[in-house]
């Protein structure tokens, strides 16, 4: 029995993570813009930067809610499917077609791969004992990051010593993505999801794929439940003779976790971070290499944005795994650690386009620092929930990063819009991340105000609290 489960668990494992490797593995991906711009497509920065980028944002927001959906309705493997195809029909699109309206389109089908990703990192836990989350998760997380650093470092080995052109590169990427496409068909399909259909085991079911958009695992030792009502709520809608398995069903339970969940004091602050910084990145990383273009064109220099994108890709790994070791203590700090840690974000977005040495080394460290905070708030936010409630939370945190976005988007890089330079929009992500800087400076220090009044307030009551055995004032911060 235990070499069948060992078994049970090793074959979907190695067929996602060939999956992963190979849809991660793309060569040309640091050189898009590149591409975009030069003899291949002839588009102009204007076309690329102001009218083709911003689909893929505004795909990406409207998928994303019904992807969710329909992820737990079909059991993830034919969403998983879905992803693989869109993965194959973009690359051959940037390898075939032609025109504004073309690239347009397939920037749409980068955003259903994109929002297909929650298949990805919830399909393990519907075909998995919990025993085997932590590690499971771990290799799917480690081999898309190497799969991603050994694309961008192939890129540009191929590109400044073989001297390859930027075509070559696309070739090879749609090679990888067409041999990732193999993989999901020979997935087990699962019988069970977290909220369309549930069984008599639907609460355990329920404890078991709560980490489906769960983009870092964490311990499960380490959760607790956010409120002493969860249980009862999952018993109740879980019952195997009740009619809760419908859409409106399911929608209703979803609003209720959410106004459970962001009660909470704590988790509606790491959430707010996360929106807010994750919008920004969004926007830096996408628009990072029209910048780069701009500093330094491709067509009269050679360019090393593989070589960029694979140290940040390791630095912000490394950063991840850091975390654990850091001596700070967040619940006390971590509202000033947010603060000054944006504050470096921000000066590096603003002096990215000075010169291209500094444009590189300003990126990395950008996403090394982004990185290791993303990894500390979903620890944080995660120790505030029941496992059942990290699907919900972390798709409305990215949900509203996104519609943040897209506003921005909207706003700034649309044609519709300003229709700004990229010079010019990325002196406005520096001022956006300096915003979020003072923005939890003041919480921060509302934070240690609080907590030194309570403790004055503690100090003063202490002798009447002794005489009457009174238990100490709890911290207002928890949940």
């Amino acid at each position: 029995m235990l070499c069948l489960s060992n078994m049970s668990v090793l074959y979907p494992t190695l067929l996602l993570c060939v999956y992963g490797f190979f849809s991660s593995f793309r060569p040309s991906e640091p050189f898009l813009t590149a591409y975009l711009m030069g003899p291949d497509k002839n588009l102009t920065e204007i076309q690329v930067v102001n009218e083709i980028y911003p689909i893929w944002t505004y795909s990406y927001l409207v998928l994303l809610f019904p992807i969710f959906l329909a992820t737990d309705y079909l059991c993830y493997k034919p969403v998983l499917v879905l992803q693989a195809t869109s993965l194959v029909v973009t690359y051959v699109m940037l390898l075939k077609a032609q025109g504004m309206l073309a690239m347009q389109l397939l920037e749409f089908f980068f955003g259903l791969a994109t929002a297909s990703e929650v298949a990805y990192y919830s399909y393990i836990y519907s075909v998995v004992e919990p025993a085997h989350y932590k590690r499971v998760t771990s290799y799917c997380r480690s081999i898309t990051l190497f799969g991603s650093a050994a694309g961008s470092l192939t890129g540009q080995l191929l590109l400044s010593l073989a001297k390859v052109q930027l075509l070559h590169l696309v070739i090879i990427t749609l090679t990888s993505a067409a041999v990732a496409f193999v993989a999901p068909w020979f997935l087990p399909m699962p019988k069970r999801s977290l909220f369309f259909h549930k069984g008599p085991e639907a609460v355990e079911e329920r404890l078991r794929c709560g980490t489906a958009l769960m983009e870092k695992a964490e311990d499960s030792e380490n959760k607790v439940p956010l409120s002493s009502h969860d249980v009862s709520t999952v018993s109740s809608s879980s019952k195997p003779g009740s009619h809760n398995s419908g859409l409106v069903a399911v929608l209703r339970v979803l609003f209720d976790d959410f106004l459970q969940c962001y009660r909470c004091r704590p988790l509606l602050a790491w959430s707010l971070w996360w929106a807010l910084a994750t919008c920004g990145y969004f926007q830096v990383i996408n628009y990072a290499q029209a910048l780069w273009e701009n500093v330094r064109p491709s067509h009269e220099y050679e360019i090393y944005n593989g070589y960029v994108e694979t140290l940040s890709t390791l630095l912000g790994a490394l950063a991840a795994l850091l975390v654990g070791y850091l001596p700070v203590s967040w619940t006390l700090w971590g509202e000033l650690t947010l603060c000054v840690l944006s504050l470096l974000m921000a000066v590096c977005v603003f002096v990215m386009d000075m010169n291209i040495l500094l444009c590189y080394s300003s990126y990395i460290i950008f996403r090394a620092t982004y990185m290791l905070l993303i990894t500390v708030a979903t620890y944080q936010i995660a120790a505030s929930l029941n496992m059942q409630r990290y699907a919900l939370v972390f798709g409305v945190n990215t949900f509203m990063a996104l519609l943040l976005q897209s506003l921005l988007t909207v706003v700034v890089v649309d044609s519709a819009g300003l229709g700004l330079g990229v010079c010019t929009q990325f002196l406005i992500y520096g001022g956006y991340f300096a915003v979020i800087s003072v923005v939890f400076l003041f919480a921060g220090l509302c934070k240690l105000a609080s907590r030194r009044r309570s403790k004055q307030e503690v100090l003063a009551n202490s002798p009447t609290e002794t005489e009457s055995d009174s238990p100490p004032i709890s911290d207002a911060s928890t949940c």
